[in-house]
């Protein structure tokens, strides 16, 4: 006589949810919040934010040392801007892109170990079950049950460590990395244009550290990690950042 959860394991049924990932619809979220469903748009933005402001201020701190005019800094600033936010979105584009190509390869692997060996690929989920703690009559039970229900995200998710919430999106994290970058380029920008030539470098330095402290606060609030810290952090490694390239400026300027 057949079990009913050797019967699951002979009878294969078709994907579900990985399978809506990758079409483009997400899977059934439950109606608790957590903080890593922020993950996907939150690295993208924060990153975005923090090289807009950094290269931004740096390109700025760095021409003006070197003794360019007012109008030069300007358009070299915008310039920065316009070529920073179409590089972090292709970047952004292609390298989310390749990790989907990966999960994708990996999903169409255990489809078609699925096809040709249920039976196995039952034992091996409710191995893993068993190797986090349920005892191995339970634990070939619920991998049938799963099994059942929706064989590839069950091994997508327990067997690959696949989730919804941190599958790539490349077109997303593209359009959040440009946006986040330009948002954050036009504050040096702002201060560029408020500020009087002979206080520019000061006026910058300044406003873009208090900037990227901002970031940094509003980030790890977001995340759930510590504010002052998450400020500190950023601030420190932009203020590198600034001054070498300044530093930078001031000794090919000097040298010209």
């Amino acid at each position: 006589m057949t079990t009913p959860t050797t019967a699951a394991a002979h009878a294969v049924p078709p994907d579900r949810g990985f399978t809506n990932r990758l079409r483009g619809h997400p899977l059934q979220q439950p109606s608790e919040q957590h903080r890593n469903q922020r993950i996907g748009w939150l690295r993208a933005a924060v990153l975005g934010a923090n090289d807009g402001i950094v290269s931004t201020a740096s390109l700025v701190l760095g021409v003006a040392a070197a003794g360019a005019d007012h109008r030069t800094v300007l358009l070299t600033s915008v310039s920065g801007l316009i070529a920073g936010a179409m590089s972090m979105a292709a970047g952004e584009f292609v390298s989310v892109h390749s990790q989907m190509d990966t999960e994708n390869a990996d999903l169409a692997r255990e489809r078609a170990e699925l096809r040709a060996d249920p039976v196995g690929e039952q034992r091996e989920l409710a191995g893993i079950y068993v190797g986090r703690g349920l005892d191995r009559r339970l634990a070939d039970q619920v991998a049938g049950e799963l099994m059942a229900h929706d064989a590839i995200g069950a091994h997508a998710r327990d067997e690959l460590g696949f989730s919804p919430t941190t599958a790539a999106r490349p077109t997303q994290a593209a359009l959040a990395s440009a946006a986040s970058f330009s948002v954050g380029a036009v504050l040096p920008i702002g201060v560029v244009l408020a500020t009087a030539p002979a206080q520019l470098i000061l006026w910058v330095s300044i406003a873009s550290l208090a900037f990227l402290a901002g970031l940094g606060a509003v980030s790890a609030q977001v995340g759930g990690a510590g504010v002052w810290q998450g400020a500190w952090r950023v601030a420190f490694w932009g203020a590198i950042a600034m001054g070498v390239t300044a530093g930078a400026g001031a000794l090919f300027g000097a040298v010209a």
